[in-house]
């Protein structure tokens, strides 16, 4: 799979993690996703995929996703989420790789499961 080039970060997308919000009682308890940063990304369908859940048939979208490395990118864990900025689609993060290339950070997304 060839490398992005600036032409073809064509999405713009947000990444989203947990608050940590106080419980009340003292403990501190993972709160509402909440919006980190936004950029610019480059997403190539890596297929999908069918789950029969609760007897419905539910279909998956798989994307691999580069955005260029930053100090802010490299935060990126499993934990977060990532949204599709324009369309609003939210994509559950299955795998960060950010220390093959030290230019770009290699996301695996999937759709249609929880995030």
């Amino acid at each position: 799979m060839a490398k992005p080039d600036a032409g073809s970060l064509r999405h713009c997308v947000a990444f989203d993690a947990r608050s940590a919000v106080d419980d009340g009682y003292g403990n501190t308890v993972a709160g509402d996703f909440e919006e980190r940063f936004q950029c610019r990304a480059d997403l190539r369908s890596r297929g999908g995929s069918e789950a029969v859940i609760a007897a419905r048939l539910e279909g998956r979208n798989i994307f691999g996703v580069y955005v260029r490395s930053s100090s802010q990118t490299r935060q990126i864990t499993t934990d977060w989420r990532m949204r599709d900025a324009r369309l609003g689609t939210v994509y559950a993060i299955a795998a960060v790789d950010g220390v093959s290339d030290p230019a770009w950070v290699y996301l695996t997304v999937e759709s249609g499961v929880a995030a």
